[in-house]
């Protein structure tokens, strides 16, 4: 068995293990101000595994930056549904912004995760690269 699928499937089975495993999600729709600007996803949600659940509370607000304007709500957890997903490394710096996950230095737990789901994503090539550059494991759907 490939090793990035045995050690996805021990996160994922540690995170629904722990009592407090995605209790609460993020789902995030993303438009561009500009036609010259393209977001990576339209449609995503995240959660994270191995915190609790009002840990998500700050990073789901609805903040727009630059020429991207992220509508983010919390709901109970992530749809089925999604195309493809990723399982980072949780840092600081990835509770107050999700697409900043991995690093060098967590400071959380080492088991604390994001799992990020994409659903309405253009260049799921991109999102895959941006994954993996961030020490996440990828699965496609």
């Amino acid at each position: 068995m490939n090793v990035a699928v045995l050690k996805s499937m021990l996160i994922l089975i540690a995170s629904l293990v722990s009592g407090q495993a995605l209790a609460e999600a993020c789902n995030v729709f993303t438009r561009s101000s500009s036609e010259a600007v393209k977001p990576v996803e339209r449609h995503s949600c995240y959660s994270y595994s191995n915190l609790p659940a009002e840990a998500i509370n700050w990073s789901c607000s609805n903040e727009s930056k630059d020429m991207l304007n992220s509508e983010k709500h919390k709901v109970a957890r992530c749809a089925d549904g999604s195309v493809g997903s990723c399982i980072a490394p949780l840092t600081q710096e990835a509770l107050a912004n999700p697409k900043a996950s991995g690093g060098d230095e967590p400071a959380l737990p080492k088991d604390a995760r994001v799992i990020t789901y994409y659903y309405d994503t253009p260049s799921l090539g991109q999102a895959r690269a941006d994954c993996e550059r961030s020490n996440g494991i990828w699965q496609t759907h």
